[in-house]
């Protein structure tokens, strides 16, 4: 189950914003940067059809895992999350929001992973 289109980020003028104005939350696993959303950059990319709506971007590097089936999963699971915990009424919150995850062995334990999600979309107020 993958996330909407219209809740995904895209373009390198969009990351690029986030890096620059983003506040950060630090966990063991992840690291969360947290921008007000743009509309500016996405008119740039051409991406009309959006509201200022919640935007996430989960990035894994190869080096949390050379393999790309593994990196997937680990993205599926951290987007089946947000599908079920924003609800209507989380989802009107003007941010965006990029998700790093650390190198580590961590992948394979699913509970830890979702946890730290969790206590850090908490921490940073994206969910109550």
């Amino acid at each position: 189950m993958a996330l909407p289109k219209s809740m995904r980020l895209q373009g390198h003028r969009t990351f690029d914003y986030i890096h620059k104005n983003s506040v950060k939350y630090y966990g063991k696993l992840m690291t969360f940067k947290i921008a007000r959303s743009n509309q500016q950059i996405l008119i740039s990319h051409r991406i009309t059809n959006t509201s200022n709506n919640f935007k996430v971007a989960i990035a894994i590097s190869k080096k949390v895992s050379k393999k790309a089936v593994e990196r997937n999963k680990i993205r599926r699971i951290l987007h089946e999350y947000l599908l079920k915990n924003i609800q209507k009424y989380n989802n009107h919150k003007p941010y965006w929001l990029l998700v790093n995850l650390k190198i580590g062995n961590f992948y394979n334990d699913k509970s830890k992973l979702l946890e730290e999600f969790q206590y850090l979309m908490f921490k940073s107020g994206l969910i109550k």
